[in-house]
């Protein structure tokens, strides 16, 4: 005879491998230190090569108006603004990531206990 509770078991076991494993698996191999902060160093070289992409576009198409109209203080002042507003994106992107990750990790981190909690139950129903 079929026992319902186990079958229940087993199906909730393979919706979960089926479609959140693929998600909880990198939680599941990290501490959560590495795991948001290799998020965080991926995040900080994408902020750079994209702030440095749009600050050569954007020095290409005013290079004719640097060359004409700025002396050198003014080249530094700008140097200066531009380094502050980096500086204060990549902040303000940084913490946006370790938010967003750290909390990904939590919530995979709770998915695989509930997991691990059925594989449990699972278990103690077979050695019945």
């Amino acid at each position: 005879m079929l026992n319902e509770e186990k079958i229940r078991l087993m199906t909730g076991i393979a919706m979960f491998e089926k479609k959140m494993m693929k998600e909880s698996i990198p939680a599941n191999r990290y501490f959560k230190s590495d795991y948001v902060g290799s998020h965080l160093i991926r995040s900080f070289i994408a902020y750079s090569l994209t702030v440095c992409l749009c600050l050569v576009l954007w020095v290409l198409y005013r290079f004719d108006d640097l060359l004409n109209a700025m002396a050198v203080d003014d080249l530094i002042s700008l140097g200066v603004r531009l380094v502050f507003y980096y500086a204060a994106g990549l902040l303000a992107y940084l913490v946006v990531t370790w938010k967003i990750y750290s909390r990904r990790y939590d919530e995979a981190a709770g998915r695989l206990k509930i997991y691990q909690a059925k594989l449990r139950r699972l278990d103690k129903k077979y050695d019945q």
